[in-house]
């Protein structure tokens, strides 16, 4: 009896011993479960922020993709316009010139010849005009360089006082 006695001990104590070794995974294994818990979410927030902030430049790039090429198309179409006032001084200069050696011609025939001295006049007339047209243009295109500028200005000089 003895035998079944000091296994029945050895038992015993080898259930202590498994016993303490459960309770010792628990407790520190919980702690490093909690850990790595704790962690992952972390890493779950971080990821979540990233993506929020590429979300965010994504939509920042398109805005500013489209800010773009919508100023792309307005100074095409001011160039389109300057081009077409271009072509008009172009051909109101042709005519002026025209006119001019008409006149030059009956002036030194020694003829006067009213109808080209209208004509010279009319020529004149539309080189200005389209000059002014052209300038006008310019200065058109001027202003549309300088107003984003100036309108940025104020609120630098706002941020640096």
């Amino acid at each position: 009896m003895s035998e079944i006695e000091d296994l029945h001990s050895r038992i015993m104590a080898a259930m202590d011993r498994v016993a303490r070794g459960v309770d010792g995974l628990d407790s520190g294994g919980g702690a490093e479960v909690d850990a790595l818990k704790q962690a992952l979410e972390d890493e779950k927030t971080a990821n979540a922020q990233l993506n929020e902030r590429v979300r965010a430049l994504g939509e920042r790039q398109e805005q500013a993709l489209a800010g773009m090429e919508a100023k792309a198309a307005a100074a095409d179409e001011r160039l389109k316009a300057f081009d077409l006032e271009l072509q008009r001084l172009r051909r109101a200069n042709a005519q002026l010139t025209e006119a001019c050696e008409a006149l030059r011609t009956a002036n030194a025939e020694g003829v006067g010849e009213p109808h080209l001295i209208n004509q010279a006049m009319m020529a004149e007339l539309d080189g200005l005009r389209a000059a002014r047209a052209a300038e006008a243009s310019e200065v058109d295109e001027i202003i549309a360089k300088l107003t984003p500028l100036l309108q940025g200005a104020p609120a630098e000089q706002e941020e640096a006082q």
